[in-house]
């Protein structure tokens, strides 16, 4: 039960920051026992590294879709190769921010 800081983020996620204190439960010089118990909670403006990346890429998606929707009206038959791959990105997109998600909620589960 060794006292860190923590840093909690704008989206609600949290890192733990620099080690402060030792608990008396510890007897070893330079070791901590394991436990992480907050000292202090440091508020950051920012998002998340987890976060961030979401973001990204759901940006990067609403692109992709973006794009085959101008193809579509366009001339779908002449750009049905670049249509497919454009799906075959979505969907890699898509398990990668489910993916991304899912560790986001592990993460939290531990509060």
């Amino acid at each position: 039960m060794c006292f860190f800081d923590q840093y909690r983020f704008a989206c609600g996620d949290f890192k733990w920051g620099h080690f402060r204190q030792h608990c008396a439960n510890e007897y070893r010089t330079g070791e901590t026992c394991g436990m992480k118990l907050v000292m202090q909670t440091l508020l950051d403006p920012g998002i998340c590294k987890l976060c961030t990346k979401i973001d990204t890429k759901t940006r990067r998606l609403m692109k992709e879709q973006a794009r085959i929707d101008l193809w579509m009206r366009e001339n779908p038959k002449g750009r049905k190769s670049s249509i497919m791959k454009a799906q075959e990105d979505i969907n890699q997109l898509q398990y990668e921010i489910a993916e991304l998600q899912w560790q986001r909620d592990q993460g939290n589960m531990a509060l």
